[in-house]
């Protein structure tokens, strides 16, 4: 799709229906995913504001699809009520209006199957099903006209009728009002045709009595499509400013944790020689790859090689780390959860050999609650938790790096008896 056409997200929603989700990420400013109170029509009118509707976004436009489930679920629970209520009279004209409720059901489910398949979709197709949809909505009104004498038809109707509610609803929700609205005004002559064909003449007065129940579907799901426009929008911008939010704190950790570290231990007495801290550098500058190694996918293996190769790391700086990891049997955590296990032992240890003055450290892996637990042990000064003030050596690097993947860390520490942290992450 080509970019650059600019216009009005609620207009182009209007007009276009659902796949206008695609451009929802376009002209989200600042000042919309602001958490600070505003007027609520302020609000809207940011939210209905101008958006680059040539942008499409594949996954938004996947996933807009959906909404057309709602009109296939109501039809498939409507249509067999209405001919339920139908036979229910003993009226004449049993054998088409079955046949019409049998192939609305058929085409409803074929409809729910196509949009839940895993096959990536295709905008040709789905119009072409929407016009095979409207196209049967409209022959199987008259077909019901032409074969169910005139005292059965009010009855008889219900059953075409709840079809074509459904397809008012489906092309409102699928390509616009506009659509959606002919289909509605369609719908009177239609009724009065069916009157013509069952003998009685051609009424519109009964296609207008039916009007007012289309004209509230065309109502519901034109405010439906609204709100779930809006919502998607509103729900956009929160998520991509809590996406830098958390890039952010990722990017101070990182520096934390590398660049931070390798300076404070540079600058501390009796730091080592030139060639000491040119080893220090030199590390950090492998640490620093691997990390970039990681990001791009490039870093694999399990979590016991990687938490073996920090123990190694460890070693060349001072601290023995014995590390007791028998490999977990089943599946083995995703990359993401390993990376930030091995990154908060790395935290761990590190506040070991600067604080506890302690030369050894005692990391264990254990299965425990249906995760992987990761113990770090060592027996050195210890410290008071609650005295200690929040940081990012143990608030960011260890406890919001293990919540971020959905774990847990806990640190138990006390004067004079060591300290032990304890990480969890599910399976």
């Amino acid at each position: 799709m080509t970019a650059g056409r600019r216009g009005s997200f609620l207009g182009a929603l209007l007009r276009g229906g659902a796949p206008v989700l695609a451009s929802s990420t376009t002209g989200l400013s600042d000042e919309l995913a602001d958490p600070a109170p505003v007027r609520g029509t302020r609000r809207l009118r940011q939210l209905a504001g101008p958006v680059d509707t040539g942008y499409r976004d594949g996954l938004l436009l996947r996933a807009a699809r959906y909404v057309a489930l709602v009109p296939l679920a109501y039809r498939l629970l409507a249509v067999p009520g209405a001919f339920v209520a139908f036979a229910g009279h003993g009226g004449a004209g049993l054998a088409p209006v079955a046949v019409v409720a049998a192939c609305s059901v058929a085409l409803n489910l074929f409809g729910a199957y196509w949009l839940l398949r895993g096959a990536p979709f295709r905008e040709r197709p789905a119009g072409l099903l929407l016009a095979v949809d409207v196209g049967f909505a409209l022959v199987a009104n008259l077909v019901v006209g032409a074969t169910v004498p005139p005292e059965s038809l009010e009855s008889a109707a219900g059953v075409p009728g709840k079809h074509l509610l459904g397809a008012v609803a489906l092309l409102t929700l699928a390509l616009g009002v506009g659509f959606g609205a002919a289909l509605a005004v369609a719908g009177i002559p239609l009724r009065a045709a069916m009157s013509w064909l069952a003998g009685d003449g051609f009424d519109l007065g009964a296609g207008l009595s039916q009007f007012g129940t289309t004209l509230g579907v065309l109502l519901t799901a034109t405010g439906a499509l609204v709100l779930l426009g809006l919502g998607t929008r509103l729900a956009l911008a929160y998520g991509i400013r809590t996406g830098r939010l958390a890039e952010r704190a990722a990017q101070q950790r990182r520096l934390h944790d590398t660049v931070l570290q390798a300076l404070e231990a540079m600058a501390l007495p009796g730091s080592g020689d030139a060639d000491d801290l040119r080893r220090m550098a030199r590390a950090e500058a492998i640490e620093l790859r691997r990390h970039l190694e990681s990001e791009s996918g490039g870093e694999g293996g399990r979590l016991a090689e990687k938490l073996a190769s920090l123990a190694a790391d460890m070693a060349r700086d001072g601290l023995r780390a014995q590390l007791v990891a028998a490999e977990p049997d089943g599946e083995t955590l995703s990359e993401v959860r390993q990376i930030a296990v091995r990154d908060a032992v790395r935290e761990a240890l590190r506040n070991t050999l600067k604080h506890s003055g302690a030369d050894t450290a005692l990391v264990r892996v254990e299965e425990r609650d249906g995760g992987i637990a990761t113990i770090i042990r060592d027996h050195g000064a210890g410290f008071s938790p609650e005295s200690r003030p929040p940081g990012f050596g143990i608030g960011e690097s260890i406890v919001a790096r293990l919540a971020e993947v959905g774990g847990t860390a806990t640190i138990e520490s006390y004067p004079g008896n060591g300290t032990r942290v304890t990480l969890w992450v599910p399976r």
